[in-house]
């Protein structure tokens, strides 16, 4: 290798380092982590969810989810509940609070996308997500 431009580690850095750049401004007013908003849109997808499930979503270990789910009842957007079926298992439900911020959350992220998308065309953005899953072993 010649350039550290031609290093796809580099590049994929920067690419990090931009998109989280845009996440956190778009969060930043709501005082969330891209990560903590990805807690959040698995919920609004389903709510109700397993904690351990939402650490496989988001490849996350137990002890981090743990941390997570913390920080965001502390916040009053979720509440830990004992799965009814098996106490052993806590189920993780969105309080109004958190319920009323997903259309506005949703919109500052795909303005945070858009803006990272903008050079290019939809065949690529297809492209690069395909990319990105195989890379990081996201399951689509």
């Amino acid at each position: 290798m010649e350039r550290i431009e031609d290093c796809i580690n580099f590049l994929l850095g920067k690419a990090y380092q931009k998109a989280n750049q845009l996440s956190k401004q778009k969060l930043s007013s709501y005082n969330l982590t891209s990560v903590q908003f990805a807690v959040l849109h698995l919920l609004w997808e389903k709510d109700g969810r397993h904690a351990a499930e939402l650490g496989e979503r988001l490849l996350l270990d137990g002890a981090t989810m743990t941390g997570l789910l913390d920080r965001l009842i502390q916040k009053g957007l979720i509440v830990r509940r004992p799965d009814p079926n098996d106490r052993r298992v806590n189920r993780i439900y969105l309080t109004n609070k958190g319920k009323r911020l997903e259309q506005k959350l949703n919109q500052k992220m795909d303005e945070a996308n858009e803006e990272l998308l903008k050079h290019f065309t939809e065949a690529e953005v297809a492209s690069l997500k395909r990319m990105l899953a195989k890379i990081g072993g996201v399951n689509k």
